[in-house]
């Protein structure tokens, strides 16, 4: 089984929610026209890192980026990780990954575990506490956000339930960047699955964002890798390739864990 996904690296505007739907509009039509299954989008592209404005830029309950997502993947009947957004859920804020089907159904949803106090998240966010495991485009999935990728026990957590296909979208520095590539090429390797992650590129007050948005087999081999580009890349994801690395070495069936405190 193959699947194609197309990876939506793009310039976020700061604090321009409105101008990165439009973007996002363009990026999985043009995904669309590249045959993807599935269009995944970088981390809080609705307002950028601009926290100390959330008030007035999140998305109440999602729900705009949720009608959006849904009207795009029934219009180009694809399936989306929506990346993630800046959401108010009543008095507090999270940093929330929507996922649909090309049905436009809402698969699942996930807020960022894991705040990242360099970037003050902690300071405006609530952090999320359950998983996001689903099936899109036939494949058991899960998702996560960001510094999430620094805790391979969360990690080891949800794909313990027999995901194929691990997703990052992220807003990761460039000066951290030789990091990034490392622990997801880690993380794809232990866990023996695809990971595919989008970055961003640009700027904002405080950071630069070199991208690198990338594709990795479970052998820790990179399949593709954005460079530094704003737009769409596409990577052909050939998931009866696990069999063969699964096999010799059951890592999952080799677990020990009444010794993982």
């Amino acid at each position: 089984m193959k699947i194609k996904v197309a990876l939506g690296q793009f310039n976020i505007q700061f604090a321009q929610p409105a101008a990165n739907r439009t973007r996002v509009r363009e990026l999985v039509a043009a995904a669309a026209d590249g045959e993807a299954d599935v269009v995944v989008l970088p981390e809080m592209w609705n307002t950028g890192y601009a926290l100390d404005k959330l008030p007035a830029l999140a998305d109440e309950g999602g729900q705009e980026t949720l009608a959006l997502l849904q009207e795009l993947a029934r219009q180009y009947q694809v399936g989306i990780v929506g990346g993630s957004v800046a959401v108010k859920i009543g008095p507090h804020f999270v940093n929330r990954t929507l996922v649909v089907d090309p049905l436009g159904n809402l698969l699942g949803q996930y807020d960022k575990v894991h705040l990242f106090g360099l970037m003050a998240e902690d300071q405006y966010l609530q952090a999320g506490n359950q998983e996001n495991y689903f099936r899109l485009a036939g494949v058991p999935s899960a998702s996560f956000i960001c510094y999430d990728l620094r805790f391979p026990e969360w990690i080891r957590t949800v794909a313990r339930h027999g995901t194929d296909l691990l997703y990052f979208p992220a807003e990761w520095p460039a000066v951290r960047i030789p990091q990034w590539e490392i622990l997801l090429r880690a993380r794809a390797v232990e866990n023996q699955c695809f990971v595919v992650a989008v970055n961003r590129v640009g700027d904002d007050p405080d950071n630069h964002f070199n991208g690198h948005s990338l594709v990795i087999d479970p052998l820790g081999r990179v399949i593709a890798d954005a460079g530094e580009r704003d737009g769409v890349i596409f990577a052909e994801i050939d998931l009866d390739q696990l069999g063969t690395v699964r096999g010799p070495i059951p890592v999952f069936a080799d677990r020990r864990p009444e010794l993982y405190k």
